[in-house]
Formats: structure tokens, C-alpha cells, sequence
């Protein structure tokens, strides 16, 4: 008895309706076209979750725009109105990322969104102010008790750089204590 031989078979009138019906699509599938938000609704309901530089936007949208004239004044009329607008996605991002990443990281981040770098060096100068402590706070909660060997410290410093703090900042909260500040 081969696997599945008792298994019964719908008659082929039941597996398929009729041979024309087959390749037409179900009714409401082929009118997906009027059924999408325009390009505006779209717009307003990406920027309404948080919000996004231009660049960002500009991508995301235009995929579903044909014309890039049209994404371009979509785009002009949303940052006139005050809806777009690149100081509130540098500080909505800033905030987002500034209790995980260092300043390096966070400027890096900032670039790939297409902020310019007038916005983003006022940005990052209030962040230096606090890196220190962004540091010891990333690193407390990944590390409970303080490296023992070299190689443990040597672990825990990768770990701070790859998070964006520089080789100095992340020596001073490997080394601990408060001495390491007046340096």
C-alpha cells in the first residue's frame, strides 16, 4: 500500500468551477487601483506614525507616485504647510536614539535619512554634553559587573564603540569610578 493511496480525490468538477473562470481574477481583486490611498493620504498617514526627513519620505513614496515632478510639489506643499519638517525628525531621532547610541552612531543614522549637515551639527553638540553618561548607562545595562581581565575590558570597549562612543569615552566608563571624569 503506497503513502496516501486511500486518500479520496474531489472530482474534477469540484476542484475547478469551469475552465474559463479559472484565469479571472475574484471580484473587489482587480480594482485594486481605485481602491489605493492617494499619494497625499499616504503622506499624511506615514507622517502621522512619526516623523521623517524628506529624503525618507521621497522614497517611500516613490514607489507609488509615476510622476517625479508631482512627488516633488507633494513633497514642497507638505513642508510649507508645516507637516514636513527636517529640525522635528533630527530631534524626534535624536531622542529615539540617544539612550542605546553614541554620537557617532546617531550621525550616522542621521545622514542615511538625507538630514543636512547644517541640522545636524547643532544637534550632536548638545549630545557631547551628555555622552558620558549615555555611555555609562548603555553599558551598565549590558554589563553588570566590571571587566576582570584585559580581555573582558577589551570586549566591553568594542561593545561601547560599536554603539557610537568614541575610544575615549568608552576607556573612561570601562575604567569606572569618578576619578576617570577630571582627565
Amino acid at each position: 500500500m503506497a503513502f496516501g493511496s486511500k486518500r479520496k480525490q474531489a472530482p474534477p468538477a469540484a476542484t475547478h468551477a469551469k475552465g474559463s473562470d479559472r484565469h479571472e481574477p475574484a471580484a473587489g481583486v482587480g480594482s485594486k487601483r481605485k481602491d489605493e490611498p492617494t499619494p497625499v493620504a499616504r503622506a499624511l498617514r506615514l507622517l502621522a506614525r512619526r516623523e521623517h526627513t524628506r529624503l525618507e519620505l521621497e522614497r517611500k513614496l516613490s514607489v507609488h507616485v509615476e510622476d517625479p515632478a508631482e512627488l516633488q510639489s507633494l513633497l514642497d506643499e507638505l513642508t510649507d504647510r508645516g507637516w514636513l519638517s527636517e529640525s522635528r525628525a533630527v530631534d524626534q531621532l535624536v531622542r529615539m536614539k540617544r539612550a542605546r547610541f553614541g554620537t557617532a552612531r546617531i550621525r550616522q543614522s542621521l545622514l542615511e535619512k538625507g538630514v543636512a549637515h547644517d541640522l545636524i551639527a547643532p544637534a550632536l553638540e548638545t549630545l557631547k554634553e551628555t555622552e558620558l553618561d549615555a555611555a555609562r548607562g548603555v553599558w551598565s545595562r549590558k554589563f553588570k559587573t566590571t571587566p576582570e581581565t584585559s580581555a573582558d575590558r577589551a570586549r566591553h570597549v568594542r561593545f561601547l564603540q560599536s554603539r557610537g562612543f568614541s575610544l575615549g569615552i568608552a576607556l573612561r566608563v570601562v575604567r569606572g569610578g569618578d576619578d576617570a571624569e577630571e582627565q
